[in-house]
């Protein structure tokens, strides 16, 4: 199974966008979606920002994963969170392949 997990782009240098969920920021590739900006959504898997979302969507999956976590668990849901969003960080090679 795949997740995709919607992040806001706060900001992009050299192709590589930050992107924040949930208060956890990650850097992100944006060879897939050069026309991404700032302040844009997009959802990321594997270390790729692969798709540009409206804010609404975004939202609605970020307060839908918050309730599959349940009340009581938020912290727990929160750290699994941040474990597939570290998940997602594209491999240093990956990088150092971008910048030749």
């Amino acid at each position: 199974m795949c997740l995709a997990a919607p992040a806001k782009i706060t900001a992009i240098e050299n192709g590589l966008a930050t992107v924040t969920l949930d208060g956890v920021s990650r850097r992100a590739s944006l060879m897939l979606l050069p026309q991404a900006k700032v302040g844009d959504f997009v959802l990321v898997h594997a270390g790729f920002a692969m798709e540009i979302v409206d804010e609404h969507l975004a939202l609605e999956s970020q307060a839908l994963w918050r309730e599959i976590g349940g009340a009581g668990r938020t912290g727990q849901l929160q750290e699994s969170l941040a474990a597939e969003i570290a998940a997602m960080r594209p491999s240093a090679d990956f990088i150092a392949g971008q910048k030749s």
